[in-house]
């Protein structure tokens, strides 16, 4: 089997995409970046700085066949892509894996890999200074943030604010209160139900104190807003028929198609395909987005194809530090400290990834 597939973005879709491919195909993957940021080690990042050069792999050693362009698109087309240079590459296939974007310092503002870096270790600088912390959002960073800093730091006081009366209420009850329990042990102060207002940014962590809805104020020192994933679309919105959910995702269709443009296929945390934006999630879409493009590359109708299903109810781990921590695995159910510090929080799957990038 032959054919140029371009793969615009490499994240946890694009460059396991790119591996998967690379004996089939052609394969170009366009990233920005020199570096895969594995953002999931970057939590305990803040608290243990020498993860986040092990957290930083040089795409060099990712593919044996293809290639790893660092370019920037600026548009997607039936034909190929764009790049901001102007200069055209045309492709059979096109994958776009653009992700999104998250509060500093869980992954980089921009392109540059030495300003992340720096970012990161005034963060970690900050937070050693600090005696208060107070993080806005529990969804799973938050929560793990929470854990992790009261782990690495037991005299500093963390409080978690959350607008959700529980946490992670989408999930079985019983995670939520096996995390409660395991926070309340490392002495996080906990806020549930109540929003934030007023804050000084959205992006960046900043001095505190923060106002509750109630009026309450809660001194912070040092305060994390860490309040969801912005997922980047720009590339997908212009393509025709691409359309928009109430989430900000480009909703794509059963196989994958968020447009009009059926060699034009879209995974990961831009489009909504039924997953949650998670990279165990989106991570579920790499081997059918695989046979999907070898299909298109026979020249087969993709729609006559097995179509792709959502995980309905996907795993979560979630680490509170190295020891602590709670998980919800599918069939399994809940599962405490043991399973979750052997199956993430001893490594973070940092062994998993480095291994990818041919790295020790």
């Amino acid at each position: 089997m032959s054919g140029q597939v371009i793969i615009v973005g490499g994240g946890y879709v694009g460059y396991a995409l790119a591996r998967e491919l690379d004996n089939a195909a052609d394969v170009t993957l366009i990233e920005p970046r020199s570096h895969f940021v594995h953002a999931a080690a970057m939590i305990r990042g803040v608290v243990q700085p020498d993860i986040v050069e092990r957290a930083l792999m040089p795409y060099d050693g990712l593919l044996k066949r293809g290639t790893v362009l660092q370019a920037r698109v600026e548009s997607v087309s039936g034909t190929g892509v764009t790049l901001t240079d102007g200069s055209h590459l045309a492709a059979d296939v096109i994958v776009v894996a653009t992700g999104s974007g998250y509060a500093a310092p869980f992954k980089p503002a921009g392109d540059d890999i030495e300003a992340f870096r720096a970012a990161q270790s005034e963060t970690h600088s900050s937070l050693r200074r600090a005696g208060s912390v107070a993080i806005i959002g529990a969804g799973a960073v938050g929560i793990e943030l929470a854990g992790e800093i009261k782990a690495a730091m037991p005299a500093c006081e963390v409080t978690l604010v959350s607008d959700t009366p529980a946490l992670l209420p989408t999930y079985p009850s019983r995670l939520g209160a096996e995390l409660r329990k395991r926070l309340d042990l490392l002495g996080v102060s906990l806020r549930l139900g109540h929003s934030a207002v007023s804050l000084a940014s959205t992006s960046a962590p900043f001095t505190g104190p923060i106002t509750l809805d109630t009026g309450e104020e809660i001194a912070a020192d040092l305060v994390f807003p860490v309040i969801g994933a912005r997922p980047r679309t720009e590339l997908l919105t212009p393509l025709p028929g691409a359309k928009t959910g109430p989430d900000g995702r480009v909703i794509a269709d059963r196989w994958m198609r968020p447009s009009d443009l059926p060699n034009v296929l879209a995974a990961g945390d831009a489009v909504d395909l039924g997953d949650a934006m998670t990279i165990v999630g989106t991570m579920r879409q790499v081997p059918w987005l695989a046979r999907a493009v070898r299909t298109l590359l026979r020249g087969q109708d993709l729609g006559r194809s097995f179509a792709y299903g959502a995980w309905p109810n996907p795993p979560i781990l979630l680490p509170l530090g190295p020891r602590l921590g709670a998980s919800y695995l599918p069939v399994v159910g809940v599962r405490g400290n043991g399973t979750t510090r052997l199956i993430k929080g001893k490594t973070l799957f940092l062994p998993k990834h480095r291994g990818h990038f041919g790295l020790s």
